[in-house]
């Protein structure tokens, strides 16, 4: 049976992270065969968007050569509060046809100039118009500066990207590989310096929300509070998440954390609100969190109390079949949703 692998590549805020997916051919099994990641300088990815060519570079070259991956060709994930997702009607037709018409369709609803940006189509649903067949899907709109900026330091790193793809599709194949297929299903991926919120029903991506609140925000807050600095605040907001009870030195600690906590909350579940007043009858039955940030301290359960919906962690890795080398490499599967998902969608 014929095999094939993908490498998904995440450049995140502090980390860049690859996973590389070997598909059996359509039997559906799959194994993680390579893993791993490297700590970014701070300041070298600024809103999802590479700051430093030299630093993002550097790291992948060595990221490359800790686990040495089959292949240099990867798909890149992309996604910032810049990118732009809306769910559009358009006339049913090929995929070629339809990609080439958007910038004639689309124009008045890009908060950019159509022609600075980099457009796509994923299709959901069809359906009957009063003028012929629809497709219902999410238009995707990014500028083209932001993503040509991402590949430039991949190619300075030595790689060769085969395929840019939404970082918010890839974290949501992840997460949905251990939900109900018919489900409608938030899945919130806190990074270090956004949240991602993605809503699917039935495993077909709705809406897409960037949120610019992430980890980071709460270790500033800690480092505010108690005039200390960041990588100090770092270490506290860490032992304060893993302590069942907050000694008297950290109260003001822990509260800065909740402070950050709820905004984001409140902002999620604004979210959610949206979605179901603009999808009455298809509410959000679970929430799935993922990235680093989704371990943050109280977060879960303020969120589940919040939007009243139950809330879990994904596993990115379910399904999947865990090579021995890779595994002694993985660390935080839930930190892994971006790489997995992009190598797994092509895989697939």
């Amino acid at each position: 049976m014929a095999k094939s692998r993908v490498i998904g590549l995440d450049i995140g805020t502090t980390m860049v992270r690859a996973a590389e997916v070997e598909q059996e051919g359509r039997s559906g099994r799959a194994t993680l065969i390579g893993y791993g990641e490297v700590a970014l300088p701070p300041g070298s990815v600024d809103d999802a968007v590479v700051a430093s060519k030299t630093a993002v570079g550097g790291a992948i070259r060595q990221l490359w050569k800790d686990v040495r991956f089959s292949s240099r060709d990867v798909v890149l994930g992309i996604g910032s509060s810049s990118t732009a997702v809306r769910e559009i009607d358009v006339a049913h037709m090929p995929m070629n046809q339809l990609r080439q018409s958007l910038p004639f369709q689309v124009q008045d609803m890009l908060p950019m100039p159509v022609d600075e940006a980099i457009l796509d189509f994923f299709p959901g649903s069809r359906f009957d118009g009063s003028a012929g067949p629809m497709v219902r899907g999410l238009l995707v709109a990014a500028t083209k500066s932001a993503v040509s900026t991402n590949v430039d330091a991949v190619e300075h790193g030595g790689l060769h990207p085969q395929v840019v793809d939404l970082s918010a599709l890839a974290i949501l194949r992840s997460a949905l590989a251990s939900q109900r297929a018919d489900s409608v299903v938030a899945v919130v991926d806190i990074g270090a310096a956004m949240t991602t919120v993605t809503i699917a029903a039935k495993g077909v991506p709705r809406m897409v929300r960037v949120i610019p609140t992430g980890g980071r925000d709460v270790t500033n807050a800690v480092a505010r509070q108690m005039n200390i600095q960041a990588s100090e605040a770092e270490g506290l907001k860490r032992q304060i998440a893993g302590s069942t009870q907050i000694p008297p030195e950290w109260a003001l600690a822990a509260e800065a954390v909740n402070e950050v906590n709820r905004s984001l909350v409140d902002s999620i579940r604004n979210t959610f609100v949206y979605h179901q007043s603009n999808n009455p009858g298809a509410g959000i039955e679970i929430v799935v969190l993922t990235g680093g940030g989704a371990q943050l301290s109280g977060l879960p359960q303020l969120l589940s109390n919040s939007a009243r919906i139950a809330v879990t962690f994904g596993d990115p890795l379910a399904g999947l079949t865990i090579d021995a080398k890779a595994g002694r490499r993985v660390t935080a599967p839930v930190t892994m949703a971006v790489a997995v998902g992009l190598a797994r969608a092509v895989a697939a």
